[in-house]
C-alpha cells in the first residue's frame, strides 16, 4: 500500500477563496484539479525559488505536499499574502505514502515523471522506505528539495520545471511570474541542471570544472550518474569534481 515518505509535512488551505489564492501565488495552474495532483513552486518577487510541493484536493480543501523544512516557512509566506482572503492554512495530520507500479486506490500519479509512480495521503504511515528514489532521480534528472532545489538560490527553469510540468506559462500572474517568463522567451538559458557520468566521487556541492575553469556544482550521485548544476558552454568535454571525474550523459538539460 506504499511506503511512508519521510521529510514530508502536507498543509491544508481551506477557505471559499482557497484556489483563486493559490493560484495568485504559485507557477502552476490549479484551477484542473480534479483526478489529479499538480506540482508547483513558491517563488520570491525576484523569480528565484522558495518553496516546491504538490497540490491537490480533498474535500473542500487543497492539501499541499511539501518538504518539512520548509513547510513552517511556508505556512508564514502564505499567511503573509492572505490579506482578506477567505482562507485558512493549517498543518495537516494526514501522512504521505509514495509507491511504483499500480496506484491503490486514492492515490494519484506524480506529475513529474512516470518513473516516479504515486502518492497517496491517509491517516497511517505506509511502510519502511526500501525504494531507491535517489537513483530515479538521477537516472531523471529530477531535482530534490534541499539538494538541487536551494531556496533563494535556484531559477526554476534551469531546474527543469517546465519539463517537470511544475510552470504553466498561459495560467497568468503569480509571484515571480515575469523574471520567469522573461527567462522562457527572452533569453537563453545558459546553465541548468545535467545528467552526467561519473567515475569516482565526490561531496555534494563540489565545484565541478573544465580545463581548470569553473563549470557548476555537483549534485546528487548514484549508479555511477550525478545531477549536476552546468554551464553548457562548459559541458560537453571531460570535467573534474574534486578526484571524480564527469562526462555529459544523455542530453537531460533542463
Amino acid at each position: 500500500m506504499g511506503e511512508r515518505a519521510d521529510n514530508r509535512t502536507v498543509l491544508e488551505i481551506a477557505g471559499n477563496d482557497r484556489i483563486a489564492f493559490l493560484q495568485g501565488l504559485v507557477s502552476n495552474d490549479v484551477t484542473r484539479l480534479a483526478g489529479r495532483m499538480a506540482y508547483a513552486a513558491l517563488l520570491s518577487p525576484q523569480g528565484k525559488y522558495l518553496a516546491d510541493f504538490f497540490v491537490s484536493e480533498r474535500g473542500d480543501t487543497l492539501l499541499l505536499d511539501v518538504h518539512s523544512d520548509l513547510a513552517p516557512g511556508l505556512m508564514r509566506r502564505l499567511g503573509m499574502y492572505k490579506l482578506r482572503a477567505d482562507v485558512t492554512i493549517t498543518p495537516s495530520p494526514l501522512h504521505v505514502r509514495r509507491g511504483l507500479g499500480t496506484p491503490p486506490q486514492g492515490a494519484l500519479p506524480d506529475p513529474r515523471h512516470p518513473a516516479l509512480g504515486w502518492r497517496r495521503y491517509t491517516d497511517t504511515p505506509g511502510t519502511a522506505p526500501l525504494i531507491d528514489w535517489d537513483a530515479i532521480r538521477v537516472a531523471h534528472c529530477i531535482p530534490e528539495t534541499g539538494r538541487e532545489l536551494i531556496p533563494e538560490e535556484t531559477y526554476i527553469l534551469e531546474a527543469g520545471f517546465e519539463r517537470l510540468h511544475g510552470v504553466d506559462f498561459k495560467k497568468g500572474c503569480y509571484v515571480g511570474q515575469e523574471v520567469t517568463a522573461r527567462m522562457k522567451h527572452k533569453t537563453e538559458l545558459r546553465k541548468g541542471l545535467i545528467t552526467v557520468q561519473i567515475t569516482g566521487t565526490a561531496p555534494v556541492g563540489t565545484e565541478i570544472t573544465t580545463d581548470g575553469k569553473p563549470a557548476g556544482t555537483l549534485f546528487t550521485q548514484s549508479g555511477g550518474q550525478a545531477i549536476a548544476h552546468l554551464r553548457f558552454d562548459r559541458a560537453e568535454g571531460p570535467m573534474r569534481a574534486g578526484t571524480a571525474t564527469l562526462r555529459r550523459a544523455a542530453l537531460t538539460a533542463s
